[in-house]
């Protein structure tokens, strides 16, 4: 596992004043909390963050927040960004406790897809059902990825969540909640078999309900 090392500065004003004065420095307001410690409010340099956050690594591993000096290592929880500039307005970062399992979202690679018989097939369609899994480990164990090999796909093939190759200590809890949770993560199949999937009948038209006032608060 890759060490991925984030500065950081320690920061005593807080509030949304404050946020939005270190939004305009290029900075960005950010808070650590869990574990024994107080929360913490924090900012890291919008720049050098903005580039982190284009790797998938910023987002499934532990972070290593060099904060005035001091190592924390944590994970990324939340990211409030822009709604139309690229700009990050707030990150949430959890403590970890070595000896504490995690669940984490951890992002699948598939391997050799082309190279399969069902990859090489001009008329079949190989669709990824999923591109993440979460897995619940301890931190050491925590894997940046998990690799997928469809070297030997054919078409019908379904690679199931419980056929994937977890790395030592690693295990996927949805898996624990029956058969019924084990679902597909790949499925292989012939393009005219999506062409002749029946298309449901238009529904008829229904008048526009009325947005009552709980449901317009929401928006």
């Amino acid at each position: 596992m890759s060490e991925h090392i984030i500065k950081a500065t320690g920061r005593n004003v807080e509030g949304k004043g404050a946020s939005r004065r270190l939004r305009r420095a290029a900075s960005i307001p950010a808070i650590i909390y869990g574990g024994k410690s107080a929360p913490q409010p924090v900012q890291l340099d919008h720049e050098k963050v903005w580039l982190a956050s284009q790797n998938e690594w910023f987002y499934s591993s532990i972070l290593t927040l060099d904060v005035d000096g001091k190592s924390e290592s944590v994970l990324l929880r939340d990211m409030q960004r822009h709604p139309f500039k690229q700009i990050i307005m707030h990150l949430d970062f959890q403590r970890v406790d070595q000896n504490q399992a995690l669940r984490v979202a951890v992002p699948l690679h598939f391997l050799n897809e082309d190279k399969s018989p069902a990859g090489k097939s001009a008329d079949v369609v190989v669709t990824h059902e999923l591109n993440e899994v979460e897995v619940s480990c301890l931190p050491k164990d925590l894997p940046e990825f998990i690799e997928i090999d469809l070297s030997g796909l054919k078409v019908g093939d379904i690679v199931h969540l419980s056929e994937l190759k977890l790395p030592k200590g690693v295990e996927i809890p949805e898996l624990k909640l029956g058969k019924e949770h084990d679902v597909a993560v790949v499925i292989a199949k012939h393009g005219k078999e999506e062409a002749e999937t029946p298309v449901d009948a238009p529904a008829a038209d229904v008048p526009a309900a009325k947005v009552s006032k709980k449901d317009d608060d929401k928006k």
